[in-house]
């Protein structure tokens, strides 16, 4: 056998459908120094079975752009390889069976329509019309995307292969990576072995394509990759006369789908509770293999499906497959560069999509390995949104028995992950609880979502119109506006930077002047060279030397990899201080009384101004007072040591419930702050939106000197903006904004909501959206005409460039 090279430019581990991919396009951006490694065969793990569904429309934009990537990459693959890669446009159908349902399959209508992907409503007549086999009844509406398909997952993998090589590419089998190594900071490349053989390749980049064995391999290496292998079910008939080619089938409220092949046809599952397997990792010699057959756990699937499609009942059954697939925490893959270890990149945990993503994550990654940036961007799917404790084995084995499912499941706003729970959560959890909070989870932080009055249920009913806590979301928003609010924000993301060159180092980091007096609170972004925004944060200097960064809790991994990445030699130290401080936000008109309540400082305009940070007294203890605010009106973000957390809390509602203080939940957090027009970071902020077109070029002051992002601001001054992040309000009350509702201006449907919420003070819906305007003023872009497409149905909106709610901010500095 051909031995692998001592040295290349790139070692990729794996040979699926994902390590073919990465080396294709690697190889296509004209590396020739490329050596792929795979232990056994070429799509051995999970490739070789895989459904080999290709459904273009995604949950977001992005990933509906690589999806669609992958679809015309598997058409032209078998022209420019010769290899046949299956892949057939047969188009797909959802049904829904449920009315909730239907209005799922109907606001994915409408996103299929913003994103440019064709898409058709179709009732139970035309679904027959169709697919002939299916019984209708119960049907309660439909969606047919005609470009959707089906394709051979095995010879997309050789097809991909095949260009790879043909491009200079070294593809070998039968090695396996023992490990990857490093020199403390980044990889230096990876120790393998093949039958008697073993070696060494020196690389600067390796990618981790490992798929179920990924996180084990990760783990050598102190990288955090959290995925878990799941039993993954269908069934293939024996053939069946004239079936022909019927469009891709997916009946989700039965949790099936359904795929004509050959002549026969294939039913899978993802039922709502899962099985973990290999638990104690993936055995060594693991090849082509399947799992056990259960048919126990398949059969209620199976039932179901017979009457759905009666041809089944006398079909015989030619192969009842199980086998494994590995899932994530969130249902979302993984790829980037690890921010543990420079040059360890991942592609991996598709969660039964692999195909369908591969090749656009192929492209995506290759991009970012050889530009050094992602070519749009890829938070959702990004491997720093990982947290280290989520590689825990009992975690990860509890939670995939839910995310398999979740991939069926109605994919209601708001939704909560039921397994797992617990695991990080507030000094004053238990005080919440009693008090009766509603938890969400967010990195694994358990975080008060809203209160339950006394005696109603705590829990969610889920709906697509206004849920079952929205009457508690209004009390506790309107209590921000009118008197007084407490936040439990613990969670917040906290990262020190210390040191002589911090100051420096932060200011080529940020787009705001952060050369400010200790005690002083900036409000910024760190920018990417196009100006994209990479993290939005608030900076408060502590000393001359210190300086402390707030960051939202899913980010704060993400942020402390940017900062470190960019320390260059800087004689200062990044430290996560996250637990350290317990944070609580005390908002509202009635703030300053109850602060004077338990606090003998002094919290007037000229000793404590807005954007500043004070140490005080606070009932028995010391804490920091920031003076500044996310929902809009007067109040202070109270940083505690989590030792004193559960007494500050505690002396705060003992003297604020005769004010009326009261509890608030991340839901009224969320509604405020979309009234005021304050942008979220993964919605309405991300790496691609310039910070311009954000409206945040309040927050930039180029004029301070060189930073990041700089040159691209000045060019976007010169050149115009191409769009406007607009702030809508719904004229008619009654309808509910999430996210991904279709903007339409002037009858034409333009971009989505990036965010949304329910403004009680406002009276309506607020959405946040971009608008395209390139060589328009201001004014005319808010002279059109917009409303709002949910679910199909066209309601006016109000558009505004300042936030409708006190758009002087007044209320913040009272």
């Amino acid at each position: 056998m051909t031995l692998p090279p001592t040295h290349a430019r790139v070692v990729i581990i794996g040979g699926g459908v994902s390590g073919c991919s990465v080396a294709y396009h690697l190889a296509k951006a004209g590396w020739t120094d490329i050596v792929l490694l795979e232990r056994r065969k070429l799509t051995s793990g999970t490739t070789w079975h895989a459904a080999g569904l290709i459904g273009q429309l995604r949950g977001s934009q992005n990933m509906t752009r690589l999806a669609k990537y992958s679809a015309d990459l598997y058409v032209r693959l078998e022209a420019e390889t010769g290899i046949a890669t299956g892949m057939r446009q047969v188009g797909s159908i959802s049904v829904a069976l449920t009315e909730a349902r239907r209005e799922e399959l109907l606001r994915q209508a409408t996103l299929a329509r913003a994103f440019g992907v064709e898409v058709h409503e179709v009732g139970p007549a035309e679904v027959t019309a169709m697919y002939p086999h299916l019984n209708v009844e119960g049907v309660t509406g439909a969606v047919h995307l005609p470009l959707d398909g089906q394709c051979d997952p095995a010879n997309i993998a050789m097809a991909l292969a095949k260009g790879a090589r043909m491009a200079g590419a070294t593809i070998l089998e039968d090695v396996e990576v023992l490990a990857v190594t490093d020199d403390g900071r980044r990889v230096t490349g990876v120790d393998w072995i093949a039958g008697d053989d073993k070696g060494h390749i020196a690389a600067e980049v390796v990618v981790n394509c490992g798929g179920m064995w990924g996180r084990e391999l990760a783990g050598r290496s102190g990288v955090t990759l959290p995925l878990h292998a799941c039993e993954h079910f269908y069934l293939v008939t024996e053939p069946i006369d004239g079936l022909g080619h019927l469009p891709v089938l997916r009946v989700p409220d039965e949790c099936a789908y359904y795929k004509s092949d050959a002549g026969k046809m294939m039913l899978g599952a993802f039922e709502p509770v899962a099985k973990p397997w290999g638990m104690d990792g993936i055995p060594a010699d693991f090849c082509f293999d399947s799992l056990p057959e259960d048919f126990e756990h398949f059969e209620p699937i199976l039932e179901a499906a017979v009457n759905r499609m009666p041809m089944l009942a006398d079909a015989g059954i030619h192969t009842f497959f199980n086998g494994p697939e590995s899932f994530t925490p969130d249902d979302r893959y993984y790829l980037g560069e690890a921010p543990e270890l420079r040059g360890y990149w991942i592609a991996a945990g598709y969660n039964s999509i692999g195909i369908v993503s591969s090749g656009g994550a192929g492209m995506a990654l290759a991009h970012w390995i050889t530009e050094g940036a992602p070519p749009f961007d890829l938070w959702e799917v990004d491997i720093r949104r990982a947290q280290p404790f989520q590689k825990n084995r009992r975690y990860l084995k509890e939670r995939v028995t839910e995310t398999l499912g979740l991939l069926y499941a109605d994919h209601f706003p708001y939704r909560q992950v039921a397994t797992a729970r617990g695991v990080r959560r507030s000094p004053v959890h238990e005080h919440l609880k009693a008090r009766g909070a509603v938890f969400g989870e967010v990195a694994g932080w358990e975080r008060a979502n809203w209160f339950a009055a006394p005696g109603q249920e705590r829990e969610y009913q889920y709906d697509w119109g206004r849920q079952n806590w929205f009457d508690n979301q209004r009390a506790e928003h309107m209590a921000v506006r009118t008197g007084l609010g407490l936040f439990d924000m613990t969670s917040f993301g906290k990262i020190r930077v210390e040191g002589r060159d911090a100051c420096a180092l932060l200011q080529k980091l940020c787009a705001n002047d952060v050369d400010v007096e200790p005690g002083g609170i900036v409000y910024t972004q760190m920018l990417n060279d196009r100006g994209g925004i990479e993290s939005d944060l608030t900076i408060t200097r502590l000393s001359e030397t210190a300086f402390l960064l707030v960051v939202p809790g899913a980010t704060l991994r993400r942020d402390i990899a940017w900062v470190k990445d960019h320390l260059n030699g800087a004689f200062a130290v990044v430290t996560d201080v996250t637990a350290s401080e317990a944070v609580f936000c005390l908002m509202g008109p009635k703030a300053r009384d109850l602060m004077r309540a338990v606090s003998p400082n002094d919290f007037g305009n000229a000793a404590h101004p807005f954007g500043t940070a004070r140490e005080i007294e606070i009932g028995m203890g010391l804490a920091r007072a920031h003076r500044i605010s996310y929902v809009g009106e007067l109040g202070w973000e109270i940083y505690v040591s989590t030792d004193q957390a559960a007494h500050v809390f505690e002396a705060l509602v003992e003297a604020g419930d005769p004010m009326g203080l009261t509890l608030c939940g991340i839901h009224t957090l969320d509604s405020c702050r979309i009234e005021k027009a304050f942008r979220h970071f993964g919605h309405d902020i991300t790496d691609e939106d310039h910070v311009l077109e954000a409206g945040l070029g309040f927050a930039v002051r180029t004029g301070k000197g060189n930073f990041i992002g700089r040159d691209a601001v000045l060019r976007k001054r010169e050149a115009g903006l191409q769009r406007r992040l607009l702030q809508f309000r719904l004229t008619d009350p009654e309808p509910m904004l999430f996210h991904n509702e279709a903007v339409v201006r002037d009858g034409k449907i333009v971009s989505i909501v990036t965010s949304g919420n329910y403004g009680h003070a406002l009276g309506g819906a607020i959405g946040l959206g971009y608008v395209p305007c390139a060589g328009e003023t201001a004014d005319e872009v808010l002279a059109s005409d917009y409303q709002i497409e949910i679910a199909g149905r066209r309601h006016a909106a109000v558009a505004s460039l300042a936030p409708m709610y006190d758009p002087k901010a007044e209320r913040v500095r009272a």
